[in-house]
């Protein structure tokens, strides 16, 4: 008998297709049903979850143009306006000269918006992201010749880590002082000596003499919780998982983060892959973990080559593999690249997407630490939080636990965007105000911030000096979430942006659970209605509130619990519309 299948190779297969052929054909996937042996219709029902895969013929070469709310502030929309005059209506081909247009929810960009994702298959198949993007032309530009590296938006010219584009993105780097971002403009990111010659490893030397509960214990000392958004204390999720009498263990680092606003995880891999490698690889260590997963964000081709480039490299070097530095420690990782979906941001539907299902969430309890990524106990971090374990391990952890305040320790990473002259990614202690933070990125006089992401909450002006803190914001009734700081000036059109957040939902809905798949509708359909008519009436206004409770109280994923955070608290807080008799 030949080997068993592993289903877990579904996506990558279909994203394999994508690459090659421009779209997903039968004939491919019968061809991957019959060799993993899944059934069709499942197959089928994977295939078509991802927005990234096509099943019908799509020109070979295509811009994904953002128009999500951070690039839409930007320009986004009238670039949409401008490519549909140029090369005809979205997903239509021009001419038959095999390019083509399509609207895309948010690439992670947003430092650099409007942004564009082009996407070229064939031989050499290869994503191009184009951000910051001046007019239509730039992208036909691109369309008509795709430069044949993977992507021309590379913050850092060959042979070096530093250029003129990362102060774009990291205004902080080379600056004295950062911990999480302190390589980033100084050391080449392909370079694993340069890694090393800057402090890389010493942090897995010391797990290694402290052994696994040792490393535990520092994580516990140093009060680092998730900085996904969920900010569960690492420590207590890493000594479950090393507890567990199941095996195997499992690592994943959801490296998904497809929140509007958020970009911190893409600038990690891309700028410090080996930090996330070494992170993991300590993770791995001190949970008993033999294999790690890297599942990783389809939109973000650069951080793909500099993740699959680091890992191969720590693998030559036996930093990676069954005799890790001659201790005989086994741990490896492999990279899943996600194909377009929101939802696989949230760990359980994440684990169903490398497990080659649909990637829907699962009810919890059990919890991963539990039953996880093939029905083993796993741990599930995603890049900040990793990025700060060698960190803090070099450090100590009850001195990094000092950093910050009492409810919220450590460093903390921004993603601040919008109306700001220096829009990008910011590195400060929990504890520094909304308003210094939005001055240190040049923002002016503000109608609104949003906190959070599309799932956190918008402040207004009266609001800014709340210090970002767990505490500070649950305070005001906000969240922190995944560091999204996006700033709207007074002339933004804040009804239209709260539309198009609504949109975000109702697209990114898996569909599993009614209350969400049928409440992201209708709170779509009550704004666009509330913004044709100018007003809203005491009847919108309350239906708007009783679907909001409906799904954060029947949801089964914090999507469907979270999808009217925003714009419950937009529509009580900037006063958008004005109330109908």
């Amino acid at each position: 008998m030949g080997e068993t299948p592993r289903r877990d190779l579904v996506l990558p297969a279909l994203n394999a297709v994508q690459a090659r052929i421009g779209w997903v054909t039968r004939g491919a996937l019968n061809e991957i049903s019959r060799r993993l042996e899944v059934p069709p219709a499942e197959l089928w029902g994977v295939v078509t979850f991802y927005h990234l895969l096509s099943t019908t013929p799509r020109p070979p070469v295509v811009a994904h143009v953002c128009d999500d709310i951070a690039c839409r502030i930007k320009g986004g929309e009238a670039l949409c306006e401008a490519l549909e005059h140029a090369l005809g209506p979205p997903g239509a081909a021009r001419n038959g000269d095999g390019t083509a247009w399509m609207r895309s929810p948010c690439l992670g960009q947003c430092e650099r918006a409007p942004a564009v994702l082009v996407t070229a298959a064939g031989e050499r198949a290869r994503a191009i992201t184009v951000a910051p993007v001046e007019n239509a032309e730039a992208v036909l530009d691109v369309l008509r010749d795709p430069p044949a590296t993977a992507d021309t938006s590379s913050l850092s010219p060959p042979g070096r880590g530093q250029g003129e584009g990362i102060t774009r993105s990291v205004p902080q780097a080379g600056r004295p002082g950062l911990r999480l971002l302190q390589r980033i403009g100084r050391v080449d990111p392909r370079s694993l000596d340069a890694y090393r010659a800057s402090g890389g490893y010493r942090a897995l030397t010391r797990a290694l003499e402290l052994g696994p509960a040792g490393v535990i214990d520092e994580v516990v000392a140093s009060k680092l919780v998730g900085r996904g958004g969920a900010a569960f204390p690492t420590g207590r999720k890493w000594d479950a998982v090393a507890k567990a009498p199941a095996r195997p263990h499992y690592l994943v680092c959801n490296a998904d983060e497809s929140e509007p606003g958020t970009f911190k995880d893409r600038l990690l891999m891309e700028e410090d892959p080996f930090a996330v490698v070494e992170g993991m690889t300590i993770a791995g260590y001190a949970t008993g973990c033999e294999r790690g997963y890297l599942y990783l964000r389809g939109e973000y081709p650069l951080a793909a080559e500099r993740m699959a480039g680091a890992i191969e490299a720590a693998r030559a070097a036996g930093l990676l593999g069954a005799d890790r530095l001659g201790r005989g420690l086994a741990f490896d990782i492999e990279i899943r690249r996600g194909a377009g979906a929101y939802i696989c941001g949230e760990e359980t539907a994440l684990f169903n997407s490398i497990e080659g299902k649909r990637g829907e969430p699962r009810n919890k309890p059990p919890f991963p630490v539990q039953v996880g990524l093939f029905g083993r106990p796993t741990v599930v971090n995603n890049v900040e939080t990793l990025v700060n374990v060698p960190a803090l391990l070099r450090e100590g952890g009850a001195a990094y636990g000092g950093i910050g305040t009492s409810g919220s320790a450590g460093p903390k990473l921004f993603c601040v965007s919008g109306a700001v002259a220096r829009p990008g990614l910011y590195e400060a202690p929990f504890g520094v105000t909304l308003r210094g933070l939005l001055e240190l990125a040049g923002a002016g006089p503000v109608r609104a911030v949003l906190l959070g992401g599309a799932a956190g909450v918008f402040v207004g002006p009266d609001q800014i000096d709340v210090p970002l803190t767990f505490e500070g914001t649950r305070a005001i009734g906000a969240t922190l979430g995944s560091g999204v700081v996006m700033a709207f000036g007074e002339d933004a059109d804040m009804l239209d942006v709260v539309r198009r957040v609504a949109e975000f939902f109702r697209d990114e809905s898996c569909g599993q659970c009614v209350p969400c798949r049928v409440g992201t509708v209708r709170q779509e359909e009550l704004l666009a209605r509330l913004r044709a008519a100018g007003g809203a009436d005491a009847a919108d206004l309350a239906l708007l509130r009783d679907l909001g409770q409906v799904m954060r109280d029947a949801s089964i994923c914090g999507l469907g619990q979270t999808a009217s955070s925003a714009v419950e608290s937009a529509l009580a807080r900037l006063a958008l519309v004005g109330t109908r008799p």
